[in-house]
């Protein structure tokens, strides 16, 4: 689907052809998703985009920036929480947005349901036409800003789930808890792939270098900028957190297992020596004196329940049980 907005004379209008779009006094935002390749080929003809940027939106490339002779190229991506289809675990997806803008035109081209952009191009149809007045540049950083704050909404679920792992970890070693924080480990590696891009990527804007950016417009880009800094720091606290409540885990484990290992330790001690009697006197030989003997059978019950004893004593005393 493709949606042609011109904002001209304090109104929006809508457009179907795209060359009159563009040509349209005004600001003009182009919007694509879901498009076939014939509908994407005919935004790139219309708006002279160059081949090698559109292969980059249907790739899976990294976040950039790319200054072309008269517009911007701006590739980030969307991330979201889903259910794995195999692994039924949630995970997180990312999906490639590309924004084109130049002095008077914004094209925005999505592979996917960008809801990000579905929200800011709501409020210029709705009750902010005036977003348009203030120029392509500054369109462009509102739907960047929108898809920055929507990480922060990402990262908010992976502390609430860091937060529970927290109070699971000193109470049970359950291996599902493992897998909950192995799970966690890899969200937040995926997210810090997606973050360290997207911040080289709006790092060139916030410097200002691209020509359609305005002196007034570059301030709202470095505040973006600070935002992406400010999630990367917290990607890397998060991901010490997980790495010390996964070392917390396995060392509960640890301890559990040599709690275990003890008690068998003892059981196994006391139970050699009465092993032996039992197996001394269990031999079918002949000439044993001991088994014709009166209080022969007195004699060794006494001695295995005195080792047991003297055994279970020496254990307490050395605080092993």
């Amino acid at each position: 689907m493709i949606e042609s907005l011109v904002y001209r004379g304090g109104a929006v209008e809508s457009y179907d052809d795209l060359a009159r779009a563009k040509a349209a006094e005004g600001t003009t935002w182009v919007h694509a998703t879901g498009v076939t390749d014939d509908e994407r080929e005919r935004v790139r003809e219309a708006f002279d985009l160059h081949p090698l940027a559109i292969d980059d939106i249907t790739g899976n490339i990294r976040a950039k920036t790319e200054e072309f002779s008269d517009y911007v190229f701006v590739l980030l991506k969307t991330a979201r929480l889903t259910r794995g289809a195999t692994t039924f675990e949630e995970e997180i997806t990312d999906d490639p947005v590309g924004i084109f803008f130049s002095n008077d035109w914004v094209v925005t081209l999505t592979t996917g349901t960008a809801e990000e952009i579905g929200r800011v191009r709501a409020a210029v149809e709705s009750r902010d036409e005036r977003l348009l007045e203030r120029g392509a540049d500054f369109t462009a950083y509102r739907i960047i800003d929108a898809m920055v704050d929507r990480y922060f909404d990402l990262l908010d679920s992976i502390e609430t789930k860091i937060e529970s792992i927290e109070d699971e970890v000193v109470a049970s070693t359950d291996i599902d808890l493992l897998e909950g924080i192995n799970s966690v480990r890899r969200e937040l590696l995926s997210f810090r792939k997606l973050l360290w891009p997207a911040r080289e990527a709006v790092g060139t804007l916030a410097r200002g270098d691209p020509k359609p950016i305005s002196e007034e417009t570059e301030k709202y880009y470095r505040d973006v900028y600070d935002h992406l800094v400010q999630l990367v720091d917290l990607t890397e606290t998060y991901r010490d957190l997980i790495a010390g409540t996964r070392d917390i885990y396995l060392n509960t484990l640890s301890q559990s297992t040599n709690e275990v290992m003890k008690v068998l330790t003892v059981v196994a001690t006391i139970f050699i020596p009465l092993t032996f009697v039992a197996g001394v006197y269990g031999m079918n030989f002949e000439w044993m004196p001991e088994l014709g003997w009166r209080w022969g059978y007195p004699a060794v019950l006494g001695l295995m329940v005195a080792t047991a004893a003297g055994m279970g004593w020496f254990f307490r005393r050395r605080e092993y049980i």
